[in-house]
């Protein structure tokens, strides 16, 4: 067992190495589109992340992107206001891989062969991969009060996710599950279109400062809605390949983090 991660979760709460616990885990995860480990950081760890996030907040890249629901580029075939093309705003500080001191909880975590061994086993993938650029594989994300995520699907087939800091209100995260189907183009235009009409009640997940997500995104339409109070909501984003080699495309690193490398 490496001692500095035992040192940093609950191994009680969640036996990474447990067949069974592996099992239950990929169970849950495949028959709900998430899964939610509750206070897998101690609390000691968190208040080291949360100590680590705010002094390197000054480091962070903070931007309000405008984009559409599906993350690409706006279809020319269609008009501007139809749901495919239509503009939301997301808002964020985030400071990058390289930014993030390497004895961090986070990367110490990101980069345990017995994490990555629990990963592997419940998202049913062989081996993880970390991203071959400086910047993509831990991030910390900063939101202040109005900043929010908007509605969106993720391009990637899943998202890990920690939540460091609780903001005193807001920064719910919301979903829909299967509400397109990516594999088979199927992209549900008019569904979107209701979605952003607000004819829907998504799903709230309940989330508390130490938790660990695991989401599948790329089906299922999700946002974090907007920050309130004086509190900053502060995630850490753990994203891994199942390829080696793969670096983030330079307009997403340009975008979301203001450079290169």
């Amino acid at each position: 067992m490496n001692e500095v991660l035992a040192a940093m979760i609950d191994f009680e709460r969640h036996p990474f190495k447990s067949k069974d616990f592996q099992v239950q885990c990929k169970e849950k995860l495949d028959a709900r589109g998430v899964l939610v480990l509750n206070k897998l950081l101690l609390p000691s760890t968190i208040k080291t992340l949360i100590e680590e996030a705010n002094a390197n907040e000054h480091l962070a890249y903070y931007c309000n992107n405008s984009h559409n629901i599906y993350l690409r580029p706006n279809d020319e075939s269609l008009p501007e206001g139809h749901s495919r093309n239509q503009t939301i705003s997301s808002s964020k500080g985030c400071i990058m891989d390289d930014q993030v001191p390497s004895e961090s909880p986070l990367k110490v975590l990101y980069s345990a062969d017995e994490f990555q061994d629990f990963l592997c086993a419940v998202l049913g993938e062989k081996a993880l991969y970390k991203y071959d650029d400086n910047l993509s594989s831990v991030n910390v994300h900063y939101a202040h009060e109005g900043q929010e995520l908007g509605w969106h699907f993720d391009n990637s087939a899943f998202a890990i996710t920690l939540l460091i800091q609780k903001p005193k209100g807001g920064g719910s995260f919301e979903y829909i599950r299967d509400f397109r189907d990516s594999d088979n183009d199927e992209m549900n235009y008019e569904g979107v279109k209701g979605l952003l009409n607000g004819e829907y009640t998504p799903s709230v997940l309940s989330i508390e400062p130490g938790d660990l997500v695991l989401f599948r995104g790329r089906n299922s339409v999700h946002r974090v809605t907007p920050t309130e109070g004086g509190r900053v909501r502060i995630l850490s984003v753990l994203a891994y390949n199942t390829e080696p080699g793969v670096q983030l495309s330079e307009s997403a690193r340009m975008t979301f983090y203001g450079r290169l490398n």
